[in-house]
């Protein structure tokens, strides 16, 4: 099992597998980190990024956004999922930032998560990476990775953002997402793992998965 107490070497020794750091890495401005994020929900890496870089050639700010209309901005992020739930939501967003904000992105999770299509994952992830703040990202990949190593026994994500923060110093929490959900796609994946090729695989206990290669 691995504990809370061995977690930032067990990080350590993963984050040197990765073949490259997330695409919202890569990013630095505050709002391009929040739509890019929004936009990558149930969508491939590969189209959010194609997508984002697509649309970030046309619109740096939330005025910019705005100035688009409903159907432009359809067409400039098709092909992510729910295109037209994520348009409504960012066209939404983009005038709460500039009437309530002074057309700055909040820089709090409960400020956050008032927006159109921002959830928890999505504000955590922005406070981390554009602004530097330790912030507990739990997707799929993590919930599914920190359940599987024994380190937590939760049923949702939610839960296991709260027990992350409960027994995981302060100073992890933001690694743990950049690291474990590249993680989670290239090695430690949903079904069948390529536990072969995993550095942790003497110690990892495995727990809930029935097949790996």
């Amino acid at each position: 099992m691995i504990s809370e107490l061995s977690i930032e070497r067990v990080l350590e020794t993963v984050e040197k597998t990765l073949k490259r750091e997330p695409y919202v890495d890569r990013l630095k401005n505050p709002f391009k980190i929040l739509v890019s994020t929004l936009l990558s929900a149930r969508t491939k890496d590969e189209t959010t990024e194609f997508v984002s870089e697509r649309l970030f050639s046309k619109i740096k700010t939330p005025k910019d956004l705005l100035n688009l209309s409903q159907t432009e901005l359809e067409q400039l992020i098709f092909p992510v999922s729910f295109y037209k739930n994520k348009t409504r939501f960012l066209m939404q967003l983009s005038r709460i930032i500039i009437e309530d904000y002074e057309g700055k992105v909040p820089r709090t999770i409960d400020e956050l998560v008032k927006l159109p299509g921002v959830g928890r994952k999505t504000a955590n992830l922005v406070i981390s990476v554009a602004f530097g703040k330790q912030g507990v990202c739990v997707d799929t990949h993590v919930h599914r990775i920190l359940n599987r190593w024994g380190m937590v026994s939760t049923r949702i994500p939610i839960e296991t953002e709260m027990a992350i923060r409960k027994k995981v110093q302060r100073r992890l929490w933001s690694r743990i997402n950049r690291i474990l959900v590249p993680f989670g796609k290239e090695t430690c994946t949903p079904i069948s793992p390529f536990c072969g090729a995993c550095p942790l695989n003497i110690s990892c206990p495995r727990l809930g998965v029935k097949k790996f290669r």
